[in-house]
């Protein structure tokens, strides 16, 4: 299941990110999202979702939200 699928309030772990860019891996690590770390998303809106990864929150789009696989 990708994060775009996910339930509001419920906490994951990011089984893995499928993408092929290495500059956006880059930067999803820099917020603490990688594999084996716990992701909650706080809310959903029309183009995106409201995520909480250790101590921040950050917006995501769904194209990112679909290739983050909890």
């Amino acid at each position: 299941m990708n994060l775009k699928n996910a339930q509001i309030g419920q906490e994951y772990i990011v089984k893995t990110i499928l993408t092929d860019d290495e500059e956006l891996d880059a930067f999803l690590f820099s917020l603490g999202c990688y594999t084996g770390q716990p992701i909650t998303v706080i809310a959903k809106q029309r183009g995106g979702c409201t995520v909480s990864i250790k101590d921040g929150r950050y917006n995501i789009d769904n194209q990112l939200a679909e290739a983050i696989v909890v």
